[in-house]
């Protein structure tokens, strides 16, 4: 499956283009980079961005790519309105790993997060994991945000996934940072009864810092990342425990979705325009 690079100027939009969209809002599209050229260049964003606001490790090609990348699918948003082929105008990106493509493999996930007792319990459902989410920060919109989602929404409507997961970051290395924060995930929005899913011993800290009523739930709210708010207004909940992510100096939480908890406003919302895209 390839699609041509575009004229200058001008979107790409070959025969056979219109399979891979995913979602399109404005000059804004989204959709599966075809190509090794393309994912080369959402790895470059990809290590840009983390470098900017995470310490990313990389090589000297400024590249942020590992031995899971081959198995994913790269979902991209490019803004068609900038001079150039494709790989010049993609100004987002999220990795999806479908469940169906790990050839034996553990998730990502697996090694800081006990996914593999998560997978036995739903076994027969086909899980999704999501991760190296960027976005550049001219983008950092409630129009791209919402195409991102679209685009995801199709794509699991096309490969029937049934559960979402992955890794969201708080920035740094310290979970007292983010005490408030992490609190409020811990006694308001843990995964509990066949969802619950711990990190795994050796890596786990502990995310209570605070009583529940020591919360200012605005505040709390406030403190939290945009990526996971976002995940939380879908109805996500979360692992139990935090991990430090020292490569690229986070505090990680891991974020499950079962598609039947996504808010019925929600589907509704991305639903009416994702729907055409998910054939």
């Amino acid at each position: 499956m390839t699609i041509a690079g575009a004229t200058p100027g001008h979107p790409a939009n070959p025969p056979g283009a219109s399979s891979t969209l995913l979602g399109e809002i404005g000059t804004l599209r989204a959709r599966l980079a075809a190509t090794k050229a393309e994912i080369r260049a959402a790895q470059r964003l990809r290590h840009a961005v983390f470098s900017a606001e995470f310490t990313a490790p990389g090589d000297e090609t400024g590249i942020d790519a590992d031995g899971y990348d081959a198995l994913c699918d790269h979902l991209i948003v490019l803004d068609t309105a900038i001079e150039g082929t494709d790989t010049d105008r993609i100004i987002g990106t999220y990795r999806l790993l479908p469940q169906k493509k790990l050839a034996g493999k553990p998730f990502y996930s697996d090694g800081t997060f006990d996914i593999s007792a998560l997978l036995k319990r739903h076994d027969g459902r086909n899980f999704l994991e999501l991760g190296r989410s960027c976005v550049l920060p001219d983008y950092r919109s409630k129009r791209t945000i919402e195409l991102l989602w679209q685009g995801i929404w199709a794509y699991c409507r096309r490969n029937d996934i049934d559960v979402m997961f992955g890794c969201a970051s708080f920035a740094g290395r310290v979970p007292a940072q983010h005490a408030m924060a992490l609190s409020f995930l811990h006694h308001h929005a843990r995964a509990g009864g066949d969802w619950a899913v711990s990190a795994r011993p050796g890596a786990r800290i502990d995310m209570d810092f605070m009583p529940p009523e020591a919360i200012d739930l605005k505040a709390a709210m406030r403190a939290l990342p945009p990526l996971i708010k976002g995940y939380l207004r879908l109805g996500a909940t979360f692992g139990d425990g935090a991990v430090i992510d020292h490569a690229f100096a986070s505090v990680d939480v891991l974020v499950v979705l079962p598609v039947e908890q996504i808010s019925a406003r929600y589907v509704s919302y991305y639903g009416a325009d994702a729907d055409r895209f998910a054939a």
